[in-house]
């Protein structure tokens, strides 16, 4: 008797740049994985130092799984959707058009992530996968964390939009009633999720109705 075929893996692929913002990575891959996504997770060389420096935890390649667990506050067995690959791996999976990945979130994003996109340079992996997503036609979303822009940064952006990426600026919302770091770090993750269509909970939506994010503070937790 033939064993059914096991159902093709296609994971979003999030990309972890250098910029300040690491919340915003964590509050994404933690909202991917409850939605029962997977997910393949790249971080830059720099982006290691931003997570050590804001979080105080060393991302390390041979210790990833734990690392990792540490960094989201999740288990490390509740991981086995994540795939890790190092941003030195030029010969990882998602550096080829015919990986099958639904599409790529960087998160934060640096300006010099987004020059190299914009520019295919492809420097390290997640400039690589994010060219790849492009060519693919497979949906990219940019989360730049920068202020100000300059009009170099500025012109890149257009160049992505223009090839088909979402370009989405790390801007909280306020209308969500959201009054602490977390929930405002939530309201990005949550722009980012919608722009490819993955359902989550992390921000009250608007319902038409001024006043709404004052009533929402004013409801016990």
């Amino acid at each position: 008797m033939e064993k059914p075929e096991q159902p093709v893996r296609r994971p979003w692929i999030v990309g972890v740049s250098g910029a300040s913002g690491t919340p915003y990575a964590a509050s994404v891959i933690r909202a991917l994985l409850a939605a029962g996504e997977s997910v393949d997770l790249v971080v830059s060389r720099a982006a290691r130092l931003t997570i050590l420096d804001e979080t105080g935890i060393a991302f390390r390649d041979a210790h990833w799984r734990a690392d990792l667990a540490e960094w989201l506050g999740a288990a490390a067995d509740g991981l086995d959707d994540v795939r890790y690959w190092p941003a030195g791996d030029f010969a990882a999976g998602p550096s080829s058009g015919s990986y099958p990945a639904k599409g790529m979130l960087v998160v934060p994003a640096t300006t010099g992530a987004v020059a190299g996109i914009a520019l295919g340079l492809s420097k390290d992996l997640l400039q690589r996968v994010a060219s790849v997503t492009l060519k693919e036609r497979r949906p990219l979303v940019v989360c730049v964390r920068e202020a100000p822009l300059n009009g170099v940064t500025l012109k890149h952006l257009v160049e992505l939009d223009a090839q088909g990426a979402v370009v989405l600026p790390a801007s909280p919302g306020f209308y969500a009633g959201g009054s602490t770091v977390r929930e405002l770090v939530d309201f990005v993750a949550g722009r980012v999720l919608d722009a490819v269509g993955v359902s989550h909970t992390l921000y009250r939506r608007w319902e038409g109705e001024l006043g709404g994010a004052a009533r929402a503070a004013e409801r016990p937790a």
